[in-house]
Order: C-alpha cells, then sequence, then structure tokens
C-alpha cells in the first residue's frame, strides 16, 4: 500500500517532523538534495541548469546545485520570483551557494544545457502561473532536454494533479516522504514522467489514526488475494450468477463470466437471451447456462437463479429494453448477496434511481465517467477534474461502493480510505475490458473478500492483467480476450 497525500497533508507531515519531533529543516534539505543527486545519474550532466523559486522548493534546488558544483559538474543557478520574499532556508542556502561559487543567470540559453532541474514550485502552488513564471515554463518545455522536478513539477497541483496555467513536463519527478495524489491523476500524471519516491525522515508520526485517506496498491498487495484450500470443490470457491446480454449480443456475458473463472471461482451460471446459447455454450463450456424469452420472465427459474448464487452480476450488454429493466429491479428487490451493477444496469438506474432504494445487499456499482454523468446529472469534464470528489460523494449518498473507471479509476465507500488504482495502461480503452473487470471483482466476492476489498483488489488485479498483456502483445490492438487471459499471469 502506498499513501497518496495532498498538499494540506504533506505540510502537516512536514511540519510535524520539524516542530515536534525536533529534526531541523535544513537537514531534511540536505537528504532532499542528496535524494535527487542518486536520481541524476541516468540524465547527461555536462551542463545542468536548476531553476529555483523564493520558497522552500527554490532552498533544494540550491543543495542540489551546490552539491553538484562540488563533484565538479557544470551547473548554473536561475532564480525566478521575488528577492523579498525568499524563505529563511532559501536566503540560507543561497549563501552557502554562493559562498562555494556556484555561478547564478539571468536567463535560459537555449541549446547550452544537457539537462534542467526543475525546482521553482512545490506543493505549495494555489494559483494559476502567469508572467515571467510562464514564459520560463514554456521555454523549458520548448527545449529538447530532459528534465528532473523536485518534489512536483512546476505548475502542477499535488491535490489533484490540474495544471495551474502552465506545467513543466518532466522526464523524472522525485518527490519527498509520500507520493502525492496530483502525481497519480491526470493530467499531473503525464507531466510527472517517471515518479521516484525517496525517504528523506519526514514521518507521518501523530496523524496514524487519520491514515489513509487516499491511497494506491503496490504488488505486495497481491497478497490478499484469498489462499485455495486443498480440501476443497468448486461450491468451495463462489458461486457467479452472470444477468447480462441482449439478444445476439453475446460477448459482454462471455467476458465477465470467462474473467470470473480465471480469477478463481469455482462455478458460473449466464443468465442470457435464448438467442445466445450456442455462442456462449461454444465459447465458454464451463458456464451453466439459463437462457429465457419475453414471456418466459415470471417464471420460477428466475428466483431459482438468483436464489443460488452467492454473488450476482447485472448489466453488461443487457441493453435497456424492458426485459433489462424487470431482470434489475427484479435482482435488487429480491437478492440478499453482494451484487455488482454495470454498464447497462447502470444506465436503467440513471433514468430510474429510485430501484436503488430498496436494495438490501452489498452493491458495487461501476460506471465510466459518462455513466457517472448521467447518473449525476453533472457534466464529465466536472467529474474529470474533480474525480475522487464525485466518487466518495455519490457513494457516501447511495450507501454503495464505488468503482468510477478512468485512466486513474477510483473506489470508495464515501469515507477515509479512498483508492486510486495506478495499474493498467491506454491499449485497455477497447470495448470488453469493462466487462473484464465485472468478473474479476465477482471472483474476489464469490471467495470471501469484502466488497469494497474485491472493489479494489479487482480494479488493481485487472490492470495488472492489462500491463501483462500489453507487455506479450503490445498496447496496439490489445483485445479484451488478452486481459481475460493474462490474469493467470498476475494471479501465480
Amino acid at each position: 500500500m502506498e499513501y497518496l497525500l495532498n498538499s494540506e497533508e504533506m505540510k502537516r507531515c512536514d511540519l510535524t517532523t520539524i516542530e515536534k519531533i525536533g529534526m531541523p529543516s535544513m537537514v531534511l534539505m540536505e537528504r532532499a538534495a542528496l535524494s535527487v543527486i542518486e536520481e541524476l545519474a541516468s540524465f547527461d550532466l555536462t551542463k545542468v541548469l536548476i531553476v529555483c523559486g523564493s520558497g522552500n522548493n527554490g532552498a533544494d534546488g540550491y543543495a542540489v546545485a551546490r552539491l553538484l558544483h562540488l563533484q565538479k559538474i557544470a551547473v548554473d543557478i536561475l532564480f525566478i520570483g521575488n528577492e523579498q520574499k525568499r524563505s529563511p532556508e532559501n536566503n540560507q542556502q543561497k549563501k552557502i551557494a554562493e559562498y562555494y561559487g556556484v555561478k547564478s543567470v539571468k536567463d535560459i540559453e537555449i541549446n547550452q544545457y544537457t539537462t534542467i532541474i526543475d525546482a521553482l514550485f512545490g506543493i505549495g502552488l494555489s494559483r494559476p502561473l502567469s508572467g515571467k513564471y510562464a514564459e520560463v515554463i514554456t521555454k523549458i518545455n520548448q527545449m529538447n532536454v530532459e528534465v528532473l522536478s523536485v518534489d512536483v513539477p512546476s505548475g502542477i497541483s499535488a491535490d489533484n494533479g490540474k495544471v495551474m496555467g502552465c506545467g513543466i513536463k518532466a522526464t523524472k519527478t522525485v518527490t519527498f516522504a509520500f507520493n502525492k495524489v496530483g502525481l497519480v491523476l491526470y493530467p499531473g500524471a503525464a507531466y510527472a514522467g517517471m515518479v521516484k519516491v525517496k525517504d528523506i525522515g519526514i514521518t507521518e508520526a501523530g496523524f496514524e489514526e487519520e491514515f489513509p485517506k487516499v491511497y494506491s496498491y503496490t504488488i505486495e498487495d497481491l497478497a490478499k488475494i484469498p489462499k485455495r484450500n486443498p480440501y476443497s470443490n468448486k461450491g468451495t470457491y463462489g458461486k457467479i450468477l452472470v444477468i447480462a446480454g441482449s439478444k445476439n449480443m453475446s460477448g459482454a456475458a462471455y467476458f465477465s463470466a470467462k474473467a470470473a473463472y480465471r480469477m478463481g471461482v469455482g462455478l458460473v451460471r449466464i443468465v442470457t437471451p435464448e438467442e445466445n446459447r450456442q455462442i456462449i455454450q461454444s465459447l465458454l463450456p464451463e458456464a451453466i447456462v439459463t437462457t429465457y424469452q419475453k414471456k418466459q420472465l415470471d417464471g420460477d427459474w428466475l428466483m431459482d437463479a438468483i436464489n443460488w448464487a452467492s454473488v450476482i452480476v447485472i448489466g453488461p450488454g443487457m441493453g435497456g429494453s424492458e426485459e433489462a429493466h424487470y431482470l434489475l429491479s427484479k435482482v435488487l428487490s429480491i437478492s440478499e448477496v453482494p451484487l455488482v451493477i454495470d454498464a447497462d444496469a447502470i444506465n436503467i438506474l440513471a433514468k430510474e434511481p429510485g430501484l436503488l432504494q430498496h436494495n438490501k445487499q452489498n452493491i458495487i456499482l461501476t460506471p465510466h465517467i459518462g455513466e457517472m454523468s448521467r447518473l449525476t446529472d453533472k457534466p464529465i469534464s466536472e467529474i474529470a477534474e474533480n474525480i475522487i470528489e464525485v466518487a466518495e460523494r455519490f457513494a457516501k449518498e447511495k450507501k454503495l461502493t464505488c468503482v468510477l473507471k478512468d485512466a486513474r479509476t477510483i473506489v470508495t465507500e464515501g469515507n477515509r480510505g479512498t483508492y486510486v488504482n495506478t495499474s493498467g495502461n491506454d491499449g485497455m480503452a477497447t470495448g470488453g475490458t469493462g466487462d473484464v473487470l465485472t468478473g474479476v471483482i465477482a471472483g474476489l466476492l464469490g471467495q470471501g473478500l469484502s466488497v469494497v476489498e474485491a472493489a479494489r483488489l479487482g480494479v488493481y488485479i485487472h490492470g495488472l492483467a492489462g500491463d501483462a498483456a500489453a507487455a506479450k502483445k503490445g498496447a496496439y490492438g490489445l483485445l479484451a480476450d488478452d486481459v481475460c487471459e493474462a490474469i493467470n499471469d498476475v494471479v501465480k
């Protein structure tokens, strides 16, 4: 697990380390500068320019300049800011650098530098950049040179990844103590390049009860996958009911069911229109197939199927027909087991939100931002810019677990402990991968994980499977079935 802090949380940890624990600020800066030097090993250091602001981020830059100078590396400092607003640490680091003879320049000379270090603004930026700051950032971005940003690329909000007027496009970002929300969410993640989190001695001591507020998973979290029991049978690992597909539209049902099997579930039963029987039985003979026609919806078969299941998936490929509406309302009113609602079932709920009011089971809702727009009547742009807040508010209001899908998928119950997914790639932006995710989550639910843990871990595994598939076949032309097949590579 990796904590993702916003600017206010990071400042509190920083101040606690300095004021309560007693670690001097200048010691932290020295460690920060040394950690930046470590990450410069792969850069061309023939001639380096360090752009410094007037705050403590700029102070880090002065310290880096001194250390490079002492290594006999040609380094210049460009100060951008108000001399009267230098922080005390910035003033001190400036004087030390001057004492050692580090050179300062008044402007950037194009084609003179092989590496630029961005120490202009850190986590505290709260206003859009303009004027001389924007001019310098624009010039740096236009240069054909590698850039290392200190803590956060200048111009990027540490809180949400927004571009504050303009932003440095870094090759690498060295951030301190904890990763930042704005380095994970887009567009900030695209500006940050490779992110390296360096331990410089800042601690969360004193805030343990408030952590984690926002976090992501690391590979060690795969240990949460339920263990297999040598003394078991197919009933041990869950019975998943997949209510999916519409007339001659069988793909979504197939992908969800297959992914649940790949995730280790024992039995999958697919409920779908009669027209899909032959193709599903051909593609996935392991599945139990129950089909229906419009006139058969009131039969006992549906009650039997619902009572059979330990987890129900509903929505993929269902369309918006009367039959789809009937099946969703019936499941919501009768079922007592965990429920994963996806795709067309979400669109039905957007038109009839009252259907959620009489649910009895733990629900996972998996909208993408377009579907969330229909659910909340908010513009897609507003949701994309405030994706964590929108997901948390919706989950809390509806009393469910929300999996809000985007380039960075958010999983939340609406309280502290929101998960931001960092696995996956752009090759997964193709039809059917969302259906695979639904099956993965259902498979984990069937094996006994809690609703929220199954959602978090399912999203992470799904992204890792996409990464494994892309590593093998490339992101271009990646298919949902490729992602599904790669689930085994991740789990094993």
